[in-house]
Formats: structure tokens, C-alpha cells, sequence
């Protein structure tokens, strides 16, 4: 009887391995005949900046001859996508994989502007979270800080990156804060959403003590005598507010 079992669980091992070399072989020559059916394309961030459409992709793909639908899943070089894609001007990131279901997968992350910058030269572009520029697409705004005046990219890639981080990151003048108005002394002017007065911040340094006591003075000051008294609020001096009276 022992000997009856064993030879049957020998039997069943085999035939066990025989069904996995069988399986392994058909499921492996199904994959090399397998033919791409659709792609799955996600665009991250696509609510808050449409710089990039699944249709811009898809066409992409197209005029470069490397579309992945109806070609067979091992003919597909999802390297060479990731590459041509990732050369576009609004995408940080691109990854492209193939998916268990015969699909190409592509996951993009777009470029994230911080500041546009219209400068008095003519120049027209964006600075992106990383502080590199970028450019405006065609219909299409991002609804950031805007900065004017005498801006070199230097200036707005480096001091003005800066400055446009810490409003990023503090949620009172993120909102208020609309334009960033650079002079010929590169002194930065503020333009507020709510009140009709310049706010002169004086040269882009220590602007977290200087909007520490603008934030005091709306606090104690202007919500008391109201918001259009002053024409222009100086913070460019250590422990001082001057105001102009309009």
C-alpha cells in the first residue's frame, strides 16, 4: 500500500512538471505572438496644468513612428518611447511598461511652473519647481505669481526662485501675493491681491522678517483705518513699516 502511494505522488509530480514545461512554452510563445491592443496613458497633475494632453501623446507617437497599437508586445522598445517622450518641453518624467494585458502602460509627470516671468526685455517663460525655465504653451495660463520689471534669467532663476519657493510654501502670501515687480536697482515690488497699495520689499533677502510684520500690520493697522489708506508700504528697513498716505 505505501509503495502504491508513493509511486502515485511520484506520478503526480510528474505529470506536474510536465503541465508547467507545457504551460511555460505556450504562455511564453503566446507573449512573443501577443499584439499590443490599446495604451494606457496617464498624465499626472492634468486638472491644474493641461500643458500636456493624452492627445498630444498619442500623436506624438504617431509622427514618430513608434505607436505600440497592433505591433507584437516583444517588437515594442519601450525605452526608445521614454526617450523621444521625454525630450518634450513640459514633461519632468516618463515611465513606459508593458502591462499583463497585452497594453502599453505610460505614466507622465509634468513640469510644475513656480513663477512666469514677463520681463521688460520682452521675455516671456516660466520657472518651474526646479528653477529652470520652460516656456509658455499657447493657450494655456498657470495661475502664478507674476514677475515683471527688469529680470534676467540669472535674477529669476536663482533670487527670484527663492523668493517664489517661500510664497509656495506659506499659504497667507501665496494667496495674496499676484506680482513681483523687479526694478533697475533689482529691489522687488509686491502687488497684493487685496488692497490698492505697492508693497517695496527692498533687495530679495530676510522677506520672511519683513512679511512677518506686513502680516502684523494687516493684522492691527490696515483692518482698523482700511485697506486703500496707505498708496505704499515700505518693509525695506529692519523693525520699521513706512506708509504713504494716498
Amino acid at each position: 500500500m505505501r509503495k502504491v502511494k508513493i509511486i502515485f505522488i511520484v506520478l503526480l509530480l510528474l505529470v506536474l512538471a510536465v503541465y508547467i514545461v507545457v504551460a511555460s512554452t505556450f504562455l511564453n510563445h503566446r507573449s512573443d505572438e501577443a499584439v499590443c491592443e490599446a495604451v494606457d496613458l496617464v498624465v499626472t497633475d492634468s486638472v491644474d496644468y493641461g500643458f500636456i494632453s493624452n492627445k498630444d501623446i498619442l500623436n506624438l507617437l504617431k509622427s514618430q513612428k513608434i505607436s505600440p497599437v497592433g505591433l507584437k508586445m516583444n517588437e515594442i522598445n519601450t525605452s526608445e518611447m521614454e526617450e523621444i517622450i521625454s525630450k518634450q518641453p513640459f514633461v519632468e518624467r516618463v515611465d513606459c511598461y508593458k502591462t499583463p494585458g497585452d497594453k502599453i502602460g505610460i505614466k507622465i509627470k509634468q513640469r510644475v511652473p513656480l513663477l512666469r516671468v514677463m520681463a521688460n526685455n520682452g521675455e516671456n517663460y516660466y520657472i518651474d519647481q526646479k528653477g529652470e525655465t520652460m516656456p509658455v504653451p499657447i493657450g494655456t495660463t498657470a495661475y502664478v505669481p507674476i514677475i515683471t520689471g527688469n529680470v534676467s534669467k540669472d535674477f529669476a532663476k536663482k533670487e527670484l526662485y527663492e523668493f517664489g519657493l517661500f510664497l509656495r510654501d506659506h499659504s497667507l502670501w501665496n494667496a495674496q501675493i499676484e506680482q513681483v515687480n523687479v526694478t533697475a536697482q533689482r529691489e522687488i515690488e509686491l502687488i497684493p491681491r487685496v488692497g490698492e497699495q505697492v508693497i517695496f520689499l527692498g533687495k530679495p533677502e530676510n522677506y520672511k522678517e519683513k512679511l512677518d510684520r506686513l502680516k502684523i500690520f494687516y493684522e492691527k493697522g490696515l483692518n482698523k483705518v482700511g485697506w486703500n489708506k496707505y498708496s505704499r508700504i515700505s518693509l525695506e528697513f529692519d523693525n520699521q513699516i513706512i506708509c504713504t498716505k494716498r
